[in-house]
């Protein structure tokens, strides 16, 4: 079992869109599937068809009341199930505030579900909250969603440091796996200035003891696409609404790097000219 947390603590860098439709994607390669929902806005419940409040308990019950995650678990899908959120998560770092261990309640539940998964993506709020602390605890790896632009950079280094601290003092196989281009714009030089730069920095420290010593800066870059952004009010994964587009390829892609066989061929070949990685 592989568990994911899905982890940027700026918004809008399309977070919920790639653990969800990752999520999709390797549900469609036959691997059973589950999403935690661990921001309180529960975009990722609505992705996947859910009304929160409305489709029983959430998470919110897992961490505060000691709900077995068998009691939240939905399956949406062949394969893809969710535990979903709700506004009430919000309140769990207060209500939380008193209990001992309460950084560890979610790899419990984990540990404790005897429902065998092959991939658990957690979608975490942008925030360094109880609950991101929670899904750092349960994960064995991070992934990094990324625009390419230079504050991003900025930002992942203190993201970074984030993941090193539970490292060092929780989760000590804690890694961070792969960082994902999001909101990619391949006619733009900048975009590929920050992927040199991004696979420089990792490069560089292949053979230190950090997280981040095996980090892989994956192939496949998750371009812009208006069918990813409509999908969502449909409550469908773009391979439900779209399937045909250049999101559910990209994401298939991505997919095909997690389990490990190479990307598509518009990302495996890295000699590729920007104007025909934007034609494809």
């Amino acid at each position: 079992m592989r568990r994911i947390a899905v982890l940027n603590q700026k918004g809008g860098v399309g977070k919920t869109t790639t653990t969800v439709n990752l999520a999709a994607a390797l549900a469609a390669e036959g691997q059973k599937t589950l999403v935690l929902d661990l921001d309180p806005q529960a975009h990722a419940t609505l992705h996947l068809g859910l009304l929160p409040g409305r489709s029983g308990p959430s998470l919110y019950e897992v961490l505060t009341q000691n709900t077995p995650l068998a009691d939240v678990r939905r399956e949406v899908a062949p394969n893809l199930y969710i535990c979903g959120s709700h506004i009430d998560l919000a309140g769990a770092e207060l209500e939380l505030i008193g209990t001992v261990g309460r950084e560890v309640i979610l790899r419990d539940q984990l540990n404790s579900d005897p429902e065998p998964f092959d991939y658990i993506l957690m979608d975490c709020p942008p925030s360094l909250s109880i609950l991101t602390l929670n899904a750092l605890c349960a994960a064995s790896e991070v992934f990094i969603p990324l625009q390419a632009h230079f504050l991003a950079l900025h930002g992942l280094s203190k993201l970074l440091e984030t993941v090193n601290m539970v490292a060092r003092r929780i989760n000590r196989g804690l890694k961070v796996g792969g960082v994902v281009l999001c909101l990619y714009d391949s006619g733009t030089r900048l975009g590929g200035e920050v992927i040199e730069d991004l696979n420089h920095y990792f490069d560089a420290r292949r053979n230190g003891v950090t997280p981040w010593s095996d980090t892989r800066v994956f192939h496949t870059r998750i371009r812009r696409n208006i069918r990813l952004a409509e999908c969502p009010s449909f409550g469908q994964s773009i391979f439900q609404y779209a399937p045909g587009s250049r999101g559910a390829e990209d994401y298939a892609s991505l997919a095909a790097e997690v389990l490990g066989r190479a990307p598509a061929a518009i990302w495996l070949d890295e000699t590729a000219s920007p104007e025909e990685v934007s034609a494809a």
